[in-house]
C-alpha cells in the first residue's frame, strides 16, 4: 500500500522558492474561475476584466502604475519590518496620519511660497507617518507591549481622527455638506508624469525607494545586523547589532514609507482629505511583501499584481454586478494559496509504501512474534 506523505528537505528548494508565487498564483485564478461559474458569471469574461482590462491602454497602465504607488511604498517598510521580526500590522494608520499630516500643510499653504511647498507637504507626511509608527516602537520597548496589537488597534484611532477632522473643523464649507476638505490649490499638488494621467512624481519616488531598500539590506552593515537580528537575535546581540536600534530602525522607516504613500494619495491622485482615504492598502501591503518575498524586486512585482486585483475587483463591480468583496476574497486567495506552496520548499511530497493495518494487526498478533 503507497501513501503520499511530507518530507523535510536537507535543504531548501530554490526552484519551488522561485516557482512557488507562479503557482499560488495560478490556483488562484484557478478558484476564481470556480467562484465564477457559481456565481453565473462567464469565466472568461471575469478573467478578461481582471487581468487584461488593467493593462490593455496606455491610460489603464497609468491607472495601474497609481495603484501599485502607495502599494509598493507601504510593502517596501514592511518588508524591512518583517526581515527584522517586527510584526508591524499597522500600516494603514500610518499611511492615514502621513496623509492627515499632509493635508495639515496644503491646506495652510500659501501662494507665495510656489511649487516648493510640495516637497514641505512630502516631508511632512513622511513624519506623520514615522511618528505614528514611533508610538508602537516606544510602546514595545519601554513596555514590552505586543507591536501587533498596538499598531493595529492604532489604525482605528488614525481613522477616528480623520473622520473628526473632514466631519469638523476641516469639512469644505462650500462643499455641499459632504465629508471632505477644500481641493487642495494646484501649487500643493504633485506634479504628474504624462499629460491625460493620474501618475506623479510618486511613481519614479517608490521604483527609487526599491533600489535604496535594496542597497541597505544587501550592501550595508546596517542593512545586514537588521536582518540577523530578526534571524538570530542572540547572534546578532553577539556580534554587537542593537536590537533595540534595529526595532527603532525598522519601525521609523516603514512608518516613513507609509505616511509618504499617504501624502502622495492626497496630494496626487485624489486631491484632498476623504473620508474614504483608507482603502486597505496598508492591508493589502502585507500580502503584496510576502508574495514579492521581501526582496525589493519581489515587492515590485507583486504590488503590480496587487493594484492590477484592486482595479480588476472595481471593473468587475461595475461591468459584472460582481460584489466589492471580490478584491479582497482574491487576495486572501493569492496569500492563502501562497502559503500553502510554500510548504514544498523546505518539503517533498513522497510515495512511501505502508503495509495495510489488517496484515500489520495478524503479524503482530502471530505466535512466533509473541514468543520474541
Amino acid at each position: 500500500m503507497r501513501q503520499l506523505r511530507l518530507e523535510v528537505r536537507s535543504e531548501p528548494s530554490e526552484f519551488w522558492r522561485l516557482v512557488s508565487p507562479l503557482l499560488a498564483l495560478s490556483i488562484t485564478v484557478l478558484v476564481g474561475i470556480v467562484l465564477f461559474m457559481v456565481m453565473g458569471k462567464d469565466p472568461a469574461r471575469a478573467l478578461l476584466v481582471f487581468f487584461w482590462e488593467p493593462i490593455k491602454s496606455t491610460y489603464a497602465l497609468g491607472e495601474l502604475m497609481v495603484k501599485a504607488t502607495p502599494l509598493l511604498l507601504i510593502s517596501l517598510g514592511l518588508g524591512l519590518c518583517f526581515r527584522a521580526n517586527v510584526w508591524n500590522i499597522g500600516a494603514e494608520g500610518q499611511y492615514v496620519m502621513g496623509a492627515i499630516f499632509a493635508s495639515a500643510v496644503a491646506l495652510n499653504a500659501d501662494p507665495s511660497w510656489g511649487r516648493g511647498v510640495v516637497v514641505l507637504i512630502l516631508l511632512v507626511g513622511t513624519l506623520g507617518g514615522m511618528c505614528w509608527a514611533g508610538v508602537v516602537a516606544v510602546l514595545r520597548e519601554r513596555l514590552h507591549a505586543n507591536e501587533i496589537l498596538v499598531s493595529l488597534m492604532l489604525v482605528y484611532v488614525a481613522t477616528m481622527i480623520l473622520s473628526y477632522l473632514v466631519y469638523g473643523p476641516w469639512k469644505d464649507p462650500n462643499g455641499y455638506n459632504f465629508p471632505q476638505s477644500k481641493t487642495f490649490d494646484a501649487m500643493a499638488l504633485v506634479p504628474r508624469i504624462i499629460q491625460g494621467s493620474r501618475m506623479t512624481l510618486g511613481l519614479p519616488l517608490a521604483i527609487l525607494g526599491a533600489l535604496l531598500s535594496w542597497v541597505f539590506l544587501y550592501r550595508t552593515r546596517m542593512g545586514f545586523g537588521l536582518q540577523v537580528t530578526g534571524l538570530a537575535p542572540m547572534a546578532a546581540r553577539l556580534s554587537g547589532f542593537s536590537s533595540s536600534k534595529n526595532l527603532y530602525l525598522a519601525l521609523l522607516v516603514s512608518g516613513a514609507s507609509a505616511g509618504l504613500a499617504g501624502a502622495l494619495e492626497v496630494a496626487g491622485p485624489i486631491g484632498q482629505l476623504t473620508p474614504y482615504l483608507p482603502v486597505g492598502y496598508g492591508f493589502a501591503a502585507i500580502i503584496v511583501a510576502f508574495v514579492g518575498r521581501l526582496h525589493p524586486l519581489g515587492m515590485v512585482m507583486s504590488a503590480l499584481l496587487m493594484s492590477m486585483f484592486y482595479i480588476g475587483g472595481e471593473l468587475a463591480q461595475s461591468r459584472l454586478g460582481l460584489p466589492k468583496s471580490l478584491t479582497g476574497v482574491f487576495q486572501g486567495l493569492l496569500l492563502f494559496s501562497l502559503l500553502i506552496c510554500d510548504t514544498l520548499i523546505y518539503q517533498r511530497l513522497r510515495w512511501v509504501h505502508r503495509a495495510p493495518a489488517q496484515a500489520l494487526s495478524l503479524a503482530t498478533s502471530s505466535p512466533d512474534i509473541q514468543g520474541h
